[in-house]
């Protein structure tokens, strides 16, 4: 028999046999939730601040059962409120919290993907940042458009305390949680009115962003937007 034909298929099986001993070791095990304050995001979020508070005049629209059930699959928690100003300007805050955000099976759903399978169209995608009095906030800003309805959306995700955006930068943001053996929590915040102007709907929903973060505790923000300048 030739040597490098015997040799070949032991190295690879000592590979393989490497790579899952690897893998077990740096297998995330400590879940970041567990050693947080627990989190409420009704209580986290709070109903009135800076001219804005909850639109009671909306009734939020129930989900069927079958959504209902994948949507508890996912997610720990999900918030859905409209707010109103003193103008009577409007602006809808959904966010969706996962204890679990190890890997891409149960991750928060991106909003491109919600909003097509909704039946809507989307006109424009754009990562862009949002400056706040903590930092800046890495977001990405969608135009979605179905009928006569224009919804221009701001969002972002956090994974652990870091507020990152859906690709590699969270893919990279994972790993280095699952080297420390870490299971990330995160969440996805997302805002968006209904408005013909895109860029006037963009600047009151950064100005509603940067009253929602100022109002709010340090804790809560650092869960929600992750940790500024860290």
């Amino acid at each position: 028999m030739n040597r490098h034909h015997f040799i070949t298929p032991v190295v690879i099986c000592l590979l393989m046999i490497s790579a899952m001993a690897l893998g077990f070791v740096l297998k995330p095990h400590q879940r970041m939730a567990d050693e947080l304050p627990p989190l409420s995001l009704t209580m986290a979020i709070p109903e009135r601040f800076s001219g804005w508070s909850i639109d009671k005049n909306i009734v939020p629209v129930s989900q069927s059962a079958d959504v209902q059930a994948k949507l508890d699959e996912i997610y720990s928690q999900t918030l859905a409120r409209t707010y109103i100003n003193t103008q009577g300007q409007r602006i809808m805050l959904s966010i969706a919290y996962g204890a679990d955000q190890s890997g891409d099976g149960n991750q928060v759903h991106r909003p491109e993907f919600c909003y097509t399978a909704q039946g809507f169209q989307l006109l424009s995608n754009i990562i862009g940042n949002l400056k706040t009095q903590y930092g800046t906030l890495p977001v990405r800003r969608l135009l979605a458009v179905q009928g006569p309805r224009n919804e221009p959306i701001t969002y972002w995700v956090t994974v652990g305390d870091k507020a990152t955006l859906p690709g590699i930068s969270r893919k990279l943001k994972q790993l280095a949680y699952g080297l420390t053996g870490t299971v990330p929590d995160g969440m996805l915040v997302r805002v968006s009115s209904i408005d013909s102007d895109s860029a006037n709907a963009y600047k009151l929903q950064e100005k509603f962003i940067q009253d929602l973060l100022q109002a709010m505790p340090t804790q809560d923000r650092a869960r929600v937007a992750g940790r500024f300048g860290a």
